[in-house]
Formats: structure tokens, C-alpha cells, sequence
């Protein structure tokens, strides 16, 4: 092999070695700073919305949904205590599903989020209130938005046994879409599962009312005039 050939081969040999290096290096730093924000946002929201305990907790196990892949999300069974009270049991299981992912891959909320209200109607149906970190710090896109909802729904439908149907407003407001695709108009169906009894903890509830039919938590039924909120 000739002498000039050898020196260009150790060249690029040297510059791809350094190339990989350099590559490495700003892979660690992105995670680096992906984790730090990370941190940050969930340090911020832990000081305004910190973990909510209630007289009547008990150590029950939950099942919360976080992301098994780009466009699913899957059951983590927990230990957790958890009020009788069905509102205070659905704030509950929400502050875990944004503060305490396993991973953060499997993270659908964004960690600035916060629960800044939630209701139950008698018929059934919750109002969650989420802060516009939900919308705004959220990734555009229909199968992340879906995520997202289908995260939350899955969560309160396992836990909290008399909610029916989900309504989610941003900031107090109801708006068209979670980040620019997902319609946020109408109610999401819940309907829980027949579990075996400690398979998912059930809130007891007097306005509790029959089960429908099974339906995907994402089966966006027709707006319809609910009751005045109460003030939060």
C-alpha cells in the first residue's frame, strides 16, 4: 500500500475516532440536560402542588398507566395510600402518574404539570383542570396527545370505580385541542374494568351509578351542559 495512501487512511481514522468521541460526549451532556429540566420542573411542581394525604388513607394497591412504547401505555402496579374519598383518591393517582414515572421514557405528562382542580358531577363525571404546562410543554402529535389522555383516563378508571366519563379543561378553560390535534371538546368514556377484588382499589361513592358498555377511554362522547364547578 503506498506511503500517501496509509497517511490518508490514519487521517480519516483519527477524524472518525474523534467524530464518535465528540458525539458521545453531546449525547451525555442533551441526556444530561434533559434530566436536569427534568428535575427542575418536577422540584417546581412538587412546591405548588406537593403530595396530598388525607384522614382516611389507606395503603392500597394502585395501577397507574405510564408510556410502554410511542403509542401505548401499560398498568405499574403500586403500593400507595389512598383516601376513600373518590376526589381525593383521583388527585391522588394523578399526582403520582406526572411526579413519580419509572423511567423518563415512560413519562406522558410533562413534569411542570399540575392538577389545578378536579371535580366529580353526580352522573359520574370528572373535571380535571391541568395547568397549561399539559398543552404547552407537551410534543405535537396525535399519537403522543392520545397518549397522554389515554395515561390519565386508564389511571382514574382503575383507581376511582364510579367515575364514568372524563372531561379535561387547561387552565380553568375548555380549548379545542391538548397540543394541536387531539380533540379535547367532548367527554372520554370510562369504564372500569371487573377486576377481582385488590386487583385496583374502588372509591366508594353515593352517586355511584351502573357500568355501561365497555368502551376505550379515548371514545370521545358529544359535549353536554354540566353543572355549575364549585369554586376551587
Amino acid at each position: 500500500m503506498p506511503r500517501n495512501l496509509r497517511i490518508v487512511i490514519g487521517i480519516l481514522s483519527v477524524a472518525v475516532l474523534i467524530g464518535l468521541i465528540s458525539l458521545h460526549g453531546l449525547h451525555n451532556r442533551i441526556q444530561k440536560m434533559a434530566e436536569t429540566e427534568t428535575s427542575e420542573g418536577q422540584a417546581r411542581r412538587e412546591v405548588l402542588e406537593p403530595a396530598l394525604s388525607t384522614p382516611t388513607d389507606v395503603r392500597l394497591k394502585a395501577r397507574i398507566y405510564w408510556a410502554a412504547g410511542v403509542d401505548r401505555c401499560a398498568p405499574v402496579e403500586m403500593e400507595l395510600p389512598l383516601s376513600a374519598d373518590p376526589v381525593q383518591r383521583a388527585r391522588q393517582v394523578v399526582h403520582v402518574l406526572i411526579a413519580d414515572p419509572p423511567t423518563p421514557e415512560q413519562r406522558t405528562i410533562p413534569p411542570d404539570t399540575i392538577l389545578m382542580g378536579f371535580y366529580v358531577l353526580p352522573d359520574g363525571t370528572a373535571i380535571a383542570d391541568f395547568s397549561d404546562a399539559l398543552a404547552s410543554e407537551y410534543p405535537s402529535g396525535i399519537m403522543s396527545e392520545k397518549l397522554a389522555v389515554d395515561s390519565i383516563a386508564r389511571t382514574l378508571e382503575s383507581n376511582v370505580s364510579t367515575l364514568r366519563r372524563l372531561k379535561i379543561l387547561i387552565h380553568g378553560q375548555e380549548v379545542e385541542t391538548l397540543a394541536g390535534h387531539l380533540d379535547l371538546t367532548g367527554f372520554f368514556d370510562l369504564n372500569p374494568p371487573g377486576l377481582p377484588p385488590g386487583s385496583a382499589p374502588a372509591a366508594n361513592s353515593a352517586s355511584s351509578t351502573e357500568t355501561g358498555p365497555a368502551a376505550s377511554p379515548l371514545a370521545v362522547t358529544a359535549p353536554a351542559t354540566a353543572p355549575a364547578l364549585a369554586p376551587r
